[in-house]
Parts: structure tokens; C-alpha cells; sequence
């Protein structure tokens, strides 16, 4: 088990990235239009709309500045243009993303209109792209990277082949001072005393505890006793988990065999030192995947077991797949086929050194299935109704 090498971005506090996106941020759903037009008029510019921003408030508003504030700032990112309707709001998410010491402008559309907001945004657009696109590749660790897993569609050949693939790499990764994290509360429904029990001391395991009866409360609040077509999924259950507690138990593979993990984590929250990390997520594909892309993960392994066509904007995400049906079919969505580990020609360890070599190509610039595909699937996570 060694270190590997890659070529990525150091960024300005030290992080490393390995894409070199510059972003155009909007604040809020009205300023989506004039972000998509100064990435219209900047070509290598990349607008980020969503539908929120507008009217939120407590912990649903904090959990908002810290995504955005964190797409900003995560490594794969290199400069930042952030367009709101509003100065205050803008400024707050500007001085955000400038605590990383890395390029970014605000813009507000009041007072200004979109005409002159978006030509203004443009000339700056148009200086961070030029600047951007001259950074320059450097040599750095494997080790250095935050990885998150989530797994998709799963099937009976999740649990037995690809999640197990991403807990074999989160061990070695992990042992090498690497940073991890993994999350889907609800889907660890039946397996929640497994994953305790790799809880790193007992306060966090009363933490991840609280998130998971939090989430538990939730459903019977509202007085949710059957979560069929969602826990599981029609697709889960074609693919031969009928229940959430099967699912559960494949999905707590990706987990490895030897990593603890230590500390717990609010959704979009950056962990604040390497090892493994729960956070409190959504099992929706594309919220999830963006709420570890806000928390600063540069690279995101997904197991998918009937087929999962999910990719993100900021964060690359690597999807593997153990069912070999898929990966004949959905040949196009799969960067690993780890069918062989089910077919006796593969072990596990092989399987997860695979990855590993995907891990390190896909750093150096390989782009990922999702990536070659357009799939840019950008997803906010909103907790109450807007004021």
C-alpha cells in the first residue's frame, strides 16, 4: 500500500483540486439568468443555477450560505464570480469564498439591471478564465484528496461486489492519512447499530445516534409508516432488496473493514481534519452528491447496481458497477466493471487497486463517464418552507 502520485492544483490555502472550473455563482433563482449569460458570453465559464436563495431563514438559511459559500471554495474550483439580486447577501457569500484566498468578484443586480450587471461580470469572467487557464498541474499525494462515496440503484451485486470495492479504497485510503466521507442517513435504516459500532469513541457515536433518531422522528412526525417506491425503490427492489434493512446492509459495505469514523458532520460542513467523516445527508443522488462538493470533496465513488446516470458540476463522480447486465447496457455511464469479483476472477483487493488506478487517472484528468456526458446535476438541499 503506497502513496500515489498525481498531478492536481495546489490552491491558494494549501488544498488540492483536480479540476480548474471558474464558476459563475448565483445567489438566488433570480439571478440565474444574467450567471447563464456571462457564461454564455465566457466561453470555459461554468453558471451553477439552482431554485433557491430567496426567503429562507434559520437553519434552513445557514445550511444555504454554507453551500454556496463551500461550492465556491472547494479545491476543484480556481476563481469565482458570484451574481445576486442583492448586495448584502452577495458580499456575505464573497467574503466567504475569499477566506480561501482565491479569485473571486460580486456583482448585484439592483440599482445596476441585468444588461450592465451581466457586461460588467463578463470583463471580470473573461480575466479569471485567461488567469485560470494558465495554472499549471503539480505533483501531489493521493492522500492529499477528500473523497466521498454514495451508492445508487442499488442491487444484490451493490452490496456484494462495488460498495465492498469502495470500502477496500476507503481503507487504504484512509490509512494513508487520507480524507473520507460517507452519509445517506436513511438509507443506514437496519444497519444503524453497524455503523455506530464504527464510531471512532463514544461521543461520536452519540452524535451519529442523534442524527439518525432526528431523521427517525422525522418520518413518524409525519406520520410516514410506509416508504415504499422511495426506501426502497422500485429499481432496489427489481434488482432484489425488498427491504430498506437489506439495502441497508449492502450500502454500510462501501464502509471498509478497518476505518473508523471520527466526527460527524451538518450537511455542506468541510471536515476539519483527514480520516473518515459521516455526514447528515439526503440519499437523493444529485442533493447528496452537492452537499459533499459544498463540504470541499474534489472526487465522489458511487456504486450502482441497476444503474445510476448521476454526475455533478464541481465534484467528478466515479460510478462502478458489479452487475454485468448494467454495464453491457449502460456501458456508456460506467467507469469500473468490478462483475469479475461475482465471476471468480477478481478479488476484492484487486478490485479496489482498480479503482484506485481510476481514482488516480480520473485526478490527472481523465474525465469520468458522467463528466463525458454532460451530466452536470446541481441540487440543493432545502429544509423548511421559504418564509
Amino acid at each position: 500500500m503506497t502513496d500515489r502520485k498525481i498531478h492536481a492544483f495546489r490552491r491558494e490555502n494549501g488544498r488540492v483540486g483536480i479540476r480548474n472550473h471558474v464558476v459563475i455563482l448565483p445567489v438566488d433563482d433570480i439571478s440565474n439568468a444574467a450567471c447563464e449569460a456571462v457564461a454564455n458570453n465566457i466561453k470555459g465559464t461554468l453558471a451553477l443555477p439552482h431554485a433557491y436563495g430567496r426567503l429562507q431563514f434559520g437553519e434552513d438559511l445557514e445550511l444555504f450560505f454554507r453551500t454556496m459559500i463551500g461550492i465556491g471554495s472547494n479545491p476543484n474550483v480556481a476563481a469565482v464570480v458570484v451574481i445576486g439580486i442583492e448586495a448584502g447577501w452577495t458580499k456575505r457569500i464573497v467574503d466567504g469564498i475569499a477566506k480561501t484566498g482565491k479569485p473571486v468578484e460580486g456583482y448585484w443586480i439592483e440599482g445596476q439591471g441585468d444588461i450592465r450587471t451581466i457586461a460588467d461580470a463578463s470583463y471580470k469572467a473573461k480575466e479569471f478564465v485567461q488567469w485560470a487557464s494558465e495554472l499549471q498541474r503539480a505533483e501531489c499525494r493521493l492522500s492529499e484528496l477528500y473523497i466521498s462515496v454514495k451508492c445508487g440503484e442499488s442491487d444484490t451485486t451493490t452490496g456484494l461486489a462495488s460498495c465492498p470495492t469502495v470500502g477496500n479504497v476507503l481503507d487504504k485510503h484512509c490509512a494513508l492519512g487520507g480524507t473520507a466521507s460517507f452519509g445517506e442517513t436513511s438509507e443506514l435504516t437496519g444497519a444503524e447499530h453497524i455503523v455506530a459500532a464504527k464510531a471512532a469513541n463514544e461521543e461520536v457515536r452519540k452524535q451519529f445516534m442523534a442524527a439518525f433518531e432526528d431523521y427517525t422522528r422525522l418520518v413518524f412526525s409525519e406520520k410516514t409508516d410506509d416508504l415504499s417506491e422511495s426506501q426502497p425503490t422500485k429499481g432496489n427492489i427489481a434488482g432484489g432488496l425488498s427491504t430498506i434493512e437489506e439495502k441497508a446492509l449492502g450500502n454500510v459495505e462501501k464502509l471498509g473493514k478497518k476505518t473508523k469514523f471520527i466526527g460527524c458532520l451538518k450537511p455542506a460542513e468541510a471536515p476539519t481534519k483527514a480520516g473518515m467523516w459521516f455526514m447528515d445527508t439526503s440519499s437523493a443522488a444529485a442533493e447528496a452528491v452537492t452537499l459533499w462538493a459544498a463540504s470541499g470533496a474534489v472526487v465522489h465513488l458511487f456504486p450502482t447496481g441497476q444503474g445510476n446516470v448521476i454526475g455533478n458540476p464541481i465534484e467528478p463522480v466515479i460510478k462502478l458497477s458489479g452487475n454485468p447486465k448494467t454495464v453491457a447496457t449502460m456501458k456508456e455511464h460506467i467507469d469500473l466493471d468490478v462483475a469479475p469479483i461475482l465471476q471468480g476472477e477478481m478479488t476484492l483487493d484487486q478490485a479496489g487497486d482498480a479503482l484506485i488506478e481510476m481514482i488516480v487517472r480520473t485526478a490527472n484528468g481523465r474525465l469520468t463517464a458522467a463528466e463525458a456526458l454532460g451530466h452536470r446535476e446541481f441540487v440543493m438541499t432545502k429544509l423548511y418552507r421559504s418564509a
